[in-house]
């Protein structure tokens, strides 16, 4: 009773049948949860204190496994017929409520006891014939003795002379020797099953300490892995209030990081607009710059090559151009003039100081500053989002510290430290008890094998008198001896022989009752107990429904949980404690004692449910663009860039310096004047020449060379173009900003409810994923690592060890040897018999006169006058007289 109350205690440590009040925050497997699945970061609970427990139910018979399967090989040849579950169930129901006389007679009893009959069949057959063995072989020695004391049945002391004597012995002794080996390998079989049994006592004391003491580990580890299953609620709890903290940066980067996808582009292209204004003031001032640069250049170089011209001009009215030779020249001449003049008018080219002037107005206002403030409200939404929730953490926190303390509780408010001290202590006084027996087993078990003993100690004296009775007739045998002259060694040795022979007829039935009784008893034991239960058959049989009682399902529950329609079964918690595997698992305790559903009433309470459904957070107050940065992005749009006239600044820019290369034009006029005949005329035109290269090189050369009117040239080229792309995408830009800031506070202000609700139910899915992440840490660990019942299968385990494997072999070794020796006792018997005549010393022989056939070693004696052979009688008597059967020679006259 105490062991049933400590188990009980120990298993169910104070598990509660409660039901859970409330599923929300939804367990695994709804489609709303399923869909709201986040990543979460998995959590470390470190491992459950493990138990190594000592026995190892294991057992290795060594080489008398051999005769072990020797023994099971001829069970099986008994009986080989399958394990009969179904016929023992039948049984065991019919004889449920008992069976009177009278109903034996039913047809259904009688079908069941001719199955019975019909598996026993084997045995039965074998026990009969062991029976009649039994019964027969006194009244045969009797009837054997007394017809040997009628001078029948070999008692006669007269052996008859045959030619094959020599043979006949040899093969009796041949044969005489190989059955009294064979005696031998079996009295030796049953010795070393009779020894197996005491050597492997101690090991049955050491498996039942070892056993004794993994109970006590299994019940003093079970309260510390149970504290440490409880005590882990605090490695999610730090995680969730960890995250409760920085819920601003989750859950706020969670909802920032949703929406930026909108909101952060809006600002980049608005900050981007700064940088467009500043590039367009560049590109201004770099116009005006370049512009200013290039006209001061243009006008010197034109007042030059105007002069220039109107002096060429002076010459070329000169009289002496008038002469018809030289007319045609000047004319040529006077027709180029019109070429010294620059190509490249920068001053026609409109001022953009107004445009500049707009854009300084623009620039005056920081945009950027105005965009960051955008960045700023917006990057501090988690700062929003702890505000905003402060409350809610504070009121999760305490809630997390109540769910800890009922979980702690729960474990706390049952009896279970007295309940394990009790059930070690009950332990402790069983293992004493059981060792107050040992001296007890010892003795009896002494006995027992001193009585195995004896009865090998049968087998061994008519093995004694074989083997003495063998060895002293063969080595007294001599064959020149008469049967009535043979020397005392050999007529020792047939006595031997015969004393065996009385011996085996004393001992053989009483040893064959010995074996028919072991082997029925060994042999049922071995088929209906042991192979069932080293193949688990056995619990099937007792896990069969309705065998108990014909209201009781189930066996087992029935018996712990006053509840046999649990589907629990002993050959079910069998192999789950084979595995090691937990005894919450084992023994299904889920149906009657569900320590998950509390810990998921606990956990996933109404009150933390509905803290966590208020999670709210409100965006609307958050600005992306102030309406001055509005402003500013409208002023920037009408600076008027768009009104400047790029097509002249392009064309003008895209023009050579002058009309014609002033080099070229210098030698074809000084080529023109070296026509002229020589005189004033042709040195002017070679001075004007001179003064064209001259201006070429002081005023032409530097702009086309001079670093900072190629590079104003260029400036102005680049910057016009800029300005000319910035003209044509401004309206267009400016409009997409303010339309994408638009779309972002619109989400923010309108839709960010939607965001801010999806992104808060992720995070209490999180937050919810690590409560999960325990609860099936938890639910694993009862399953496999928490009171992991191993000694529960050992302590089966080590019963059949004991039980069929010590014991039940053993015995089934020890009547297989010792019934192999009551069959060739018989062998034994017979042939000793035979062999004894050949050894022993007769009264009486066969003696024939060597006449006409020949000399056979006996005394011959001729007489006169006759020819036939005449037996002649060594002693002083009449053999004839005494042993009329002993030989038939022809009458004799004088008989």
């Amino acid at each position: 009773m105490h062991l049933k109350v400590g188990l009980a205690l120990l298993l169910f440590w104070g598990f509660s049948s409660c039901e859970p009040q409330d599923d929300r925050l939804q367990p695994e497997g709804t489609p709303r949860t399923e869909m709201q699945k986040v990543p979460v970061q998995t959590l470390d609970f470190g491992f459950v204190p493990s138990v190594v427990y000592e026995t190892h139910a294991y057992y290795e018979p060594g080489a008398i496994g051999v005769l072990f399967h020797m023994v099971h090989a001829f069970l099986y040849a008994v009986q080989p017929n399958p394990f009969p579950k179904d016929l023992i169930v039948k049984v065991i129901q019919q004889n449920m409520g008992g069976i009177k006389l009278e109903e034996y007679q039913k047809p259904e009893n009688v079908v069941l006891a001719l199955q019975t009959i019909y598996y026993e069949l084997g045995f039965i057959v074998l026990a009969v014939i062991g029976v009649l063995f039994v019964l027969l072989m006194p009244l045969v020695g009797l009837c054997f003795c007394m017809c040997r004391c009628c001078d029948n049945c070999g008692g006669e002391m007269h052996q008859r002379q045959k030619k094959n004597a020599d043979c006949q012995r040899g093969f009796y002794t041949t044969m005489l020797i190989a059955t009294s080996v064979f005696l031998t390998a079996g009295v030796l079989v049953a010795y070393a099953a009779n020894h197996n049994i005491s050597s492997h006592i101690k090991s049955t004391r050491r498996l039942v300490s070892t056993n004794i003491r993994d109970l006590k580990s299994f019940a003093n580890y079970t309260p510390a892995q149970i504290d440490y299953l409880t005590g882990q609620f605090t490695t999610a709890k730090n995680k969730v209030l960890s995250d409760l903290d920085n819920i601003g940066t989750l859950l706020g980067g969670r909802i920032q990081n949703q929406l930026e996808r909108d909101v952060v582009p809006a600002l980049d292209n608005a900050l981007r607009m700064t940088g467009a204004m500043r590039e367009t003031k560049e590109a201004l001032e770099n116009v005006s710059t370049s512009l200013e640069m290039l006209q001061d250049a243009t006008g010197r170089l034109q007042d030059g090559l105007q002069g220039e011209r109107t002096s060429l001009g002076n010459t070329l009215n000169d009289p002496a151009c008038t002469n018809g030779a030289v007319s045609h020249t000047c004319n040529t001449i006077r027709g180029t003039l019109s070429q010294l003049a620059l190509n490249a008018n920068f001053n026609k080219l409109p001022d953009v100081s107004h445009q500049l002037a707009n854009v300084d107005n623009v620039l005056k206002t920081d945009l950027s500053n105005i965009v960051q403030r955008g960045y700023s409200a917006f990057n501090n939404t988690p700062r929003l989002v702890t505000e905003q929730t402060q409350n809610i953490v504070t009121g999760v926190k305490g809630m997390l510290d109540k769910v800890g303390g009922e979980i702690i509780g729960f474990t706390k408010m049952f009896p279970l430290e007295p309940a394990l001290v009790n059930f070690t202590q009950f332990l402790t006084d069983s293992q004493k008890k059981i060792e107050t027996f040992y001296p007890q087993i010892d003795q009896l078990d002494f006995y027992r094998w001193i009585g195995c003993v004896a009865i090998c100690c049968m087998v061994v004296l008519v093995l004694a008198f074989n083997f003495l009775g063998l060895l002293c007739g063969t080595c007294g045998y001599d064959k020149n001896a008469s049967p009535t002259t043979r020397g005392c060694l050999s007529n020792t040795g047939g006595n031997l022989l015969m004393a065996g022979v009385g011996f085996s007829f004393i001992f053989s039935w009483a040893l064959m009752a010995v074996v028919v009784s072991t082997f029925v008893a060994g042999g049922n034991i071995e088929k209906l107990i042991c192979e069932p239960l080293a193949n688990r058959e056995l619990f099937k049989i007792i896990d069969t429904p309705y065998i108990v009682h014909p209201e009781k399902k189930n066996f087992l529950p029935g018996m712990l949980f006053q509840d046999p329609n649990i589907d629990l079964t002993i050959g079910s918690m069998y192999r789950d404690c084979y595995d090691n595997n937990g005894l919450y698992s084992s023994l299904h305790l889920e149906k009657k004692f569900n320590f998950n559903k509390f810990l998921n009433a606990t956990v996933y309470n109404p009150e933390l449910s509905k803290v966590f459904s208020s999670v709210k957070v409100d965006l609307e107050g958050i600005v992306l663009l102030e309406q001055e940065g509005r402003d500013n992005l409208l002023n920037f749009a009408s600076t008027g860039v768009g009104e400047i006239d790029y097509e002249a600044y392009l064309a003008e820019v895209n023009k050579g310096v002058t009309v014609v290369d002033l080099l070229s034009f210098a030698n074809d006029l000084e080529a023109q004047a070296d026509q002229l005949p020589r005189g004033a005329l042709a040195n002017a035109l070679k001075g004007h020449a001179s003064n064209i290269r001259l201006i070429h090189k002081e005023q032409v050369v530097p702009m086309e060379q001079a670093m900072k009117y190629v590079r104003a040239r260029s400036t102005l080229s680049s910057s016009i173009r800029l300005l000319e792309r910035t003209a044509k995408e401004l309206p267009s830009k400016v409009t997409n900003v303010l339309t994408a800031i638009d779309a972002a506070e619109y989400l923010i202000s309108n839709n960010g409810s939607y965001v801010v609700k999806q992104e808060t139910e992720r995070f209490v899915q999180s937050v919810v994923g690590y409560f999960r992440q325990y609860t099936n840490w938890v639910k694993l660990s009862l399953d496999a690592e928490v009171a992991q019942c191993k000694p529960i299968s050992n302590i089966v385990d080590s019963l059949e060890i004991v039980a069929c494997s010590f014991i039940v072999d053993s015995v089934n070794t020890f009547w297989f040897g010792l019934g192999g020796c009551c069959l060739f006792l018989l062998p034994s018997i017979i042939l000793s018999v035979k062999l004894a005549k050949f050894y022993r010393r007769m009264e009486t022989e066969d003696v024939y006169d060597d006449l006409d056939f020949g000399n056979y070693g006996f005394h011959n004696e001729p007489l006169q006058g006759n020819h036939n052979p005449v037996l002649v009688s060594m002693p002083s008597y009449d053999t004839m007289c005494r042993y009329p059967r002993a030989s038939a020679p022809p009458q004799q006259p004088d008989w």
